[in-house]
């Protein structure tokens, strides 16, 4: 591998995978929150929250850190205006205090913060006006990328007009990316220059998944499959990326490495691959090499469906892990590597997104269990085969089709998500 394509996947790989603390989605609410509280200058007074459809489903049913146990839209991005620190990107609410919290509890009781939907919009949206008792107001809009300031005005004077780069990065990762590409790149990398990534993706998403185990958030899932089952390391490896899920859906107060703008893809397409290394006694270079495969794997068939919308994304950190596992197990055999990924897609590629929430610690449980059932199969010559369901002719086809069914064919079935989840009682303030 060339230069030329060697230095794209390496730069795709640092600009994905960063850390976050809490649900992407509401801390990038907050993240537009505390910006527009530094462009105003002071705290606001009032302020005004409008999101696209995909973010309001991602916040509703999500605990935001650092607020108290408190969920939604004028939760998180009234605690950012509070005491978030918008040099933090994603880690903004790292800074919130006591106060900011007391003061939180007051300001949820008032109308201080309104919310509205943003009709026919992007996926991903956010956008913030605030107001002073002096007369000043501020602007803030975050578009495609969550950590992306699209616009930023104060008193109506533009002071950012910035709409292309997220737009050119999700082109920049469809045009480069491959599962030949990534499996080229991984088995040719420079193991040094990952290292510090990568033992950072372990440190943070295991830690959390530690805790997941060892405490009680959510629903349990880690937890429940572990009590089930220990003996296996496909019961450890879904166990750890599932108690993950339970604790960073439940407010816990520690970071995740994300993946496409996600903290359960970072931890699905993470901790399954560190689990089965260590069973397999593979070198921390061969763990570099699999780590490679599957979180480019994930944004490999994340980027065909658009940053956010009603494919469950854990379905393509599980194709990830899934991929990374049968290198792993096979000495690198391709063609078992790309039927795994066919084999998830096909039998897990419908599984819908209802937004954020503890259920979804079940839904990163039943994708990768769909994966190593799938790496299970590839790695015995059992696939499924062209013209069966929506396999095609190779694996890239495979995934140009899940992706079209993901972002165009569902994109009725998320509108219609949304309007039953704030039908059904769901506010999405």
């Amino acid at each position: 591998m060339d230069t030329t394509s060697y230095t794209p996947y390496l730069s795709i790989l640092r600009s994905e995978l960063i850390p976050a603390l809490g649900c992407t989605e509401p801390i990038a609410v907050a993240l537009a929150g505390a910006k527009t509280r530094e462009v105003l200058g002071s705290f606001p007074s009032v302020m005004e929250v409008a999101c696209s459809g995909n973010i309001i489903k991602n916040v509703a049913g999500v605990l935001v850190p650092a607020s108290g146990g408190h969920k939604g839209i004028r939760t998180a991005a009234i605690l950012g205006a509070l005491g978030g620190d918008a040099d933090r990107e994603l880690q903004v609410l790292e800074t919130i205090s006591e106060a900011d919290r007391n003061r939180l509890e007051e300001l949820l009781a008032t109308d201080y913060c309104h919310t509205s939907a943003i009709p026919e919009s992007a996926n991903l949206v956010i956008r913030i006006k605030a107001f002073d008792d002096k007369g000043h107001h501020s602007f803030v809009e975050i578009c495609s990328e969550h950590t992306h300031f699209s616009r930023i005005e104060r008193d109506d004077v533009t002071l950012l007009d910035d709409t292309t780069p997220a737009e050119e990065n999700t082109e920049t990762k469809e045009q480069a990316l491959s599962v030949e590409g990534i499996l080229d790149f991984a088995e040719e990398l420079d193991t040094a220059d990952v290292c510090e990534l990568f033992d950072q993706q372990i440190e943070m998403n295991e830690a959390i998944s530690r805790a997941g185990l060892e405490e009680n958030y959510g629903a349990g899932v880690g937890k429940t499959l572990i009590e089930r089952d220990t003996g296996t390391v496909m019961t450890r490896a879904t166990a750890l990326a599932a108690a993950g899920s339970d604790a960073r859906m439940s407010g816990c107060m520690m970071p995740v490495i994300i993946n496409s703008g996600s903290g359960n893809q970072g931890i699905t397409a993470s901790m399954p691959v560190v689990e089965y290394a260590r069973e397999l006694g593979a070198s921390r270079e061969q763990l570099y090499r699999a780590l490679a495969i599957s979180n480019l794997v994930a944004i490999h068939i994340k980027s065909r469906l658009g940053k956010l919308s009603a494919f469950c994304g854990a379905v393509c950190a599980a194709c990830g892990s899934g991929a990374a596992i049968t290198w792993l197990t096979t000495q690198g055999d391709r063609a078992m590597i790309k039927a795994t990924i066919t084999n998830t897609l096909v039998t897990i590629g419908g599984m819908f997104c209802d937004g954020a929430k503890p259920s979804c610690a079940a839904k990163v449980a039943s994708s990768l269990e769909a994966a190593l059932l799938a790496s299970d199969l590839a790695c015995r010559d059992k696939n499924f085969q062209p013209g069966e369901g929506l396999v095609q002719a190779d694996v890239e086809a495979t995934i140009e089709v899940i992706g079209r069914l993901g972002r165009d064919a569902m994109r009725s079935t998320d509108k219609e998500i949304l309007d039953l989840m704030i039908g059904s009682g769901n506010s999405h303030s």
